[in-house]
């Protein structure tokens, strides 16, 4: 018979309340934003009046540690699902503030009707009508007298009975005793059996991902201010999209006194959108980069103090990996490391955050960034190796699938065989000349524009400093940074009319980036139609797309946007044949760009 890894147990509310109160539950989430509205915390009280059950929650137990003196601690108790609602019931129960999505210290005003025997949240009119007691705290409050609170009731309400007010609050009051089911996990699980008990518990199953994980891990340690880097991560993300909330960040004092704050203060003027990472981009890049590990569970694992080799659980390996998760976390926050990643990253014509579809591509950059620099490589050089292996990665859709197993791989391969080894490798292996001639053609067959092919077509034509379709002046690079139209060459409502299907019109191989007055001059025309206008443009003829009159600057501009010759003479008959020729030229386009990055 297999061995139980856990109990079920139902405390009462009050018990599991103390319990978090006195530290031994913790709320990794208790910083975070709370992001349940106040009506669904009314409705949860109004289920716990009505004696409704409200789900179970989940506890992880951390690992019991040894100490350096030989003694062993026991781990706390980690609320790892049913943390909204049991912030919901403190915030209501208790008066506590909770943290709004705005990192705004607010309070949850319940009130209580006890006549009608009904919740609402707290309003301007709730609060001026006698008949409701307008926070229910209060009635929890220890050092409120439930006599009193009735006698001054009835005073206010002549036609309520003391007695009939008596018994709605008392069980109102008593929501507390009842019952809540609570499943408590062992440590010895691993997250992978942790997540798939989440999943079977959890009706809305909503995976937790590693990175949640770490997070509880990082936010429950007392010992090592995981709280205050736990706020530094969540802070820094916040603040790198939003640069307003820094005055709001400025009312935590007390994170205003640590390192972390001194850190991030450069993005309250940051405009910058290319790379807004989440919690989990920041735990990955510093992770990887400081233990050249790629598994978040690995870094789950160290925070609890896992020794992998003599698989017991150490307070020494705990302080070590706390301390070197705030340095990965303080370089991540680095302005001039940060920065330089973005220089690089436009640098190689990623001008737009639209244009970047791999936050996995990106976040590698970034490692690979800090790993580089943490081995003396000249700066030019770094700006090389990150340059290409970011267009490769994206090129290849490398972190497409098994992103953390992949990024284990890498950072070991770079420590190990030196980054020009391990780099000169991987691209000419992945990057082959069948891959240039028939593998790339192939992925340019879609009609996703969001396609990461387009996006680094776009950056070839960005990193040339090509003009934009029919352009004389206006570059795809200012199209794209301010106001641009993707045109069809052969436009979508001629193509339709002619019987084709969506994802053969929209096919990004008849994408070309094109101011919009161009775009609407030339509507439905038939290729051949409005191709031969623009010859007779450049003859003298009247102007009718853009400003080129030149016959030797139209041809340049197609090169450049890579137009097939003999457009001038093509019908939807010729479509398919001018997708399959022009596949083949973005293709060359963009093997010339990547061999010159």
């Amino acid at each position: 018979m297999p061995t139980q890894h856990y109990s079920v147990t139902q405390p009462p509310i009050e018990t599991l309340l103390t319990r978090v109160k006195s530290g031994e539950m913790a709320i990794p989430e208790i910083q975070r934003p709370f992001v349940w509205s106040a009506v669904k915390v009314r409705n949860l009280l109004d289920s716990l009046y009505q004696g409704y059950p409200v789900g179970y929650l989940i506890t992880w137990r951390n690992p019991n540690v040894k100490l350096k003196d030989g003694s062993t601690s026991s781990g706390k108790h980690i609320l790892i699902d049913g943390q909204q609602r049991v912030i919901a019931l403190m915030a209501a129960v208790l008066g506590l503030d909770v943290v709004d999505k705005n990192y705004k210290r607010i309070k949850i005003r319940i009130a209580f009707h006890p006549m009608k025997e009904q919740f609402e949240v707290l309003n301007a009119s709730i609060e001026k009508d006698f008949s409701w007691i307008p926070d229910i705290s209060v009635v929890f409050d220890p050092k409120t007298s439930i006599f009193d609170l009735v006698t001054a009731y009835c005073d206010k309400n002549p036609g309520a009975t003391r007695d009939e007010i008596f018994r709605s609050i008392e069980r109102m009051k008593g929501v507390t005793s009842n019952q809540i089911g609570l499943i408590e996990l062992d440590s010895d699980f691993d997250i992978e059996t942790v997540t798939e008990i989440f999943i079977r518990v959890n009706s809305e199953g909503v995976p937790l991902s590693q990175a949640d994980f770490a997070m509880s891990k990082i936010a429950v340690n007392e010992s090592y201010r995981g709280n205050t880097l736990r706020k530094a991560i969540d802070y820094f993300c916040h603040l790198a999209v939003a640069p307003e909330f820094f005055n709001d960040m400025q009312n935590d004092k007390k994170f205003t006194e640590s390192e972390f704050f001194q850190h991030m203060g450069w993005l309250r003027n940051e405009k910058e959108d290319i790379y807004d990472p989440s919690y989990t981009d920041m735990l990955r890049v510093a992770f990887t980069s400081e233990f050249q590990r790629g598994r978040l569970e690995d870094l789950v694992a160290l925070l609890s103090g896992r020794n992998f080799e003599t698989r017991q659980y150490e307070e020494v390996i705990v302080e070590d990996s706390f301390n070197r998760l705030k340095k990965g976390i303080l370089r991540f926050m680095n302005e001039t490391n940060f920065k330089n990643l973005i220089i690089i990253i436009r640098s190689a014509g990623f001008v737009d955050s639209s244009m970047i579809r791999s936050q996995n591509s990106l976040n590698f950059a970034y490692i690979l960034y800090l790993t580089l620099r943490d081995q003396g490589i000249p700066p030019a050089d770094i700006e090389r190796y990150v340059r290409r292996w970011f267009v490769m990665s994206v090129l290849t859709g490398r972190y497409s699938y098994s992103p953390e197993s992949t990024f284990d791989y890498d950072i070991r391969q770079i420590h190990d065989q030196g980054i020009k080894a391990y780099a000169n490798g991987q691209i000419s292996g992945a990057l082959s000349d069948a891959f240039w001639e028939s593998a790339l053609p192939q992925n340019l067959n879609t009609s996703v524009a969001s396609s990461p092919f387009f996006r680094l077509y776009q950056a070839a034509q960005i990193k040339a400093n090509d003009l934009g379709f029919l352009s004389k002046d206006i570059t795809v690079r200012e199209l794209i940074e301010v106001k641009s139209d993707v045109h069809h060459l052969f436009p979508r409502d001629y193509l339709k009319k002619s019987g084709l299907a969506p994802g053969h019109y929209n096919q990004i191989a008849n994408y070309v980036v094109a101011q919009s007055e161009i775009n609407i001059a030339i509507g439905n025309k038939e290729p051949r139609i409005y191709f031969n206008q623009l010859l007779e443009q450049c003859c003298e003829g009247p102007k009718l797309y853009g400003n080129i009159t030149d016959m030797d600057e139209l041809k340049e501009n197609f090169c450049m946007n890579c137009i097939p010759e003999g457009v001038e003479n093509m019908t939807v008959e010729d479509y398919p044949e001018f997708l399959t020729e022009r596949r083949r030229l973005m293709a060359q386009k963009i093997r010339r760009y990547f061999e010159g990055l």
